[in-house]
């Protein structure tokens, strides 16, 4: 069977009737079914929960499907026969455990839709990973491509699966491809399901996901994986320690070059700002002795892109495009139409001299970090599902800003003990959980209680969402529409006046 895997590596290789099991059902797992279908494969569904909608696609794609809620147990029809291949998506361990142990080759979403990259025509791929700031820098490489005239799509973890996108009739020139670690972990570094990019980057690596991965070494090596084979460039992140490991440590194409970045001036084969002007000097041939200039930190500051990690994602997009061939002029020309996604550190209103602010999309600690370092006084909504990771660093290096502390979700406990341990003199006010608490509304009254002119209330929780809410922009949402609601309710004289005081734990 191996062998017959080995030669699947384009579109038109002979994939019928194959025998493929996938584990999952959302929007990942539906495009490896739709695409398997397509190939002619015989194709089985496992999935944890219903989907009615997808669940009548699929019987028209001639394709079975499975529930199994029960995700320890390993359903008969995958068992006798086993399938001959299997694509996963993450969450089913004790399956994927028993597939490995007969000897089931696993593959994730990635390397199926590499393999089938020539449906229509074989578009380049540029790769972004790291901790924070993934899906600003992809999305902006994709824009900085198409301002170049490229046909450009941004796919993988930011929302559109590679899988439907390879199968897009128009085709690409480029994708830019976000990948978590999850989706890292299963790549093949050799082989023909290994991936070959243009470009790769990883912006930074702090602890996050380590329930999963079971140790920062894990994560870390999932995160390095993403340099094999780049041809280019491999951008790496000067500040951060751990990409400079894992470019030096990467197995690359001959030929391909590091290129650094980060907000200090930059040496040659680096981009970085040189007093207030941010400059290549990685893509250009005299990179010892000139630098091209791509913009100015006033003109990203009137684009709402001079905050320091908005910058560093500025210089890592600005990086992936010149190594896609993207002029230094088309970067300039683009930067200023650009506009980051909602709930990353964006102003929903100010009120009484108070800012508020939804930086939903801060799912860890290393992200909520950038948040809380820009602004001087700060009401913190904090808190939800912690992923394993220590948040008492990030409430040390930051309780000298704290005005007071309003915690949610369900990982409470850590939050409230480094608090207690690192912030004393700081007032500490919970939401308590339970069915009749409108989570949002109810951390919003309490924020207005303890806030002063001057005050940013930040909704930056450090943690994941799905404790209490759908996803982070879910949270994000139910913030901005508590926070008009008080918002009218104060210009309108009423509101949290009438409110009982809060009863903070600290002073």
């Amino acid at each position: 069977m191996s062998r017959r895997l080995d030669g699947l590596t384009g579109w038109r290789a002979d994939w019928a009737g194959l025998r493929v099991a996938v584990l999952g059902l959302g929007a990942t797992g539906f495009a490896a079914a739709d695409t398997l279908a397509e190939l002619g494969c015989e194709v089985l569904v496992v999935a944890g929960g219903p989907d009615p909608d997808r669940e009548r696609i699929l019987e028209v794609l001639g394709v079975r499907f499975r529930l199994e809620e029960d995700r320890a147990a390993v359903p008969e029809e995958l068992l006798d026969p086993p399938p001959e291949l299997a694509i996963v998506s993450p969450g089913y361990h004790p399956i994927l455990l028993e597939l490995e142990r007969r000897g089931v080759p696993i593959w994730g979403d990635i390397e199926l839709a590499w393999r089938v990259r020539d449906k229509i025509e074989a578009a380049e791929w540029i790769l972004v990973t790291g901790t924070n700031g993934k899906t600003t820098t992809t999305r902006l490489t994709g824009h900085l491509l198409r301002a170049a005239g490229l046909r450009a799509a941004e796919v993988g973890n930011i929302g559109v699966p590679v899988l439907d996108a390879v199968r897009r009739p128009e085709g690409f020139d480029a994708l830019v491809v976000e990948l978590s670690s999850y989706q890292l972990h299963r790549l093949p570094l050799t082989g023909p399901g290994a991936l070959h990019p243009v470009a790769a980057v990883c912006l930074n690596v702090a602890d996050d996901h380590l329930d999963w991965h079971g140790s920062r070494s894990a994560y870390e090596a999932a995160k390095g994986r993403v340099y094999a084979n780049a041809r280019v460039a491999a951008v790496y992140n000067r500040a951060d320690p751990a990409t400079i490991r894992m470019v030096e440590a990467a197995d690359v194409e001959e030929g391909c070059r590091a290129i650094g970045f980060d907000l200090g001036v930059p040496g040659p084969s680096e981009l970085g700002v040189i007093d207030g002007v941010v400059v290549d000097r990685a893509f250009l041939e005299d990179r010892h002795h000139r630098a091209l200039e791509l913009t100015t930190l006033p003109e990203l500051a009137a684009a709402g892109l001079d905050s320091p990690h908005l910058v560093a994602d500025v210089l890592a997009a600005a990086a992936l495009a010149r190594a896609a061939g993207v002029p230094a002029e088309a970067v300039h020309d683009a930067l200023p139409t650009f506009r980051v996604d909602p709930h990353r550190t964006e102003p929903v209103a100010t009120a009484d001299g108070v800012a508020w602010v939804d930086d939903s999309k801060a799912t860890n600690p290393h992200a909520a970090d950038a948040a809380l370092r820009s602004r001087p006084s700060v009401v913190w909504i904090v808190g939800g599902l912690l992923k394993g990771v220590d948040i008492a660093p990030l409430v040390e290096r930051h309780a000298g800003r704290l005005r007071a502390a309003v915690v949610i979700g369900a990982d409470r406990a850590p939050v409230l003990a480094a608090l207690a341990r690192h912030a004393p003199g700081v007032a500490v006010l919970e939401v308590m959980p339970g069915e009749d608490v409108d989570v949002m509304p109810e951390a919003v009254r309490l924020a207005a209680g303890v806030a002063r002119p001057g005050d940013t209330v930040l909704l930056s929780p450090a943690a994941a969402s799905m404790d209490q809410f759908a996803d982070y922009a879910d949270r994000g949402r139910r913030f901005a529409d508590a926070v008009r609601e008080h918002v009218a309710d104060r210009l309108g004289g009423a509101g949290d006046d009438d409110a009982p005081p809060a009863a903070p734990h600290g002073p």
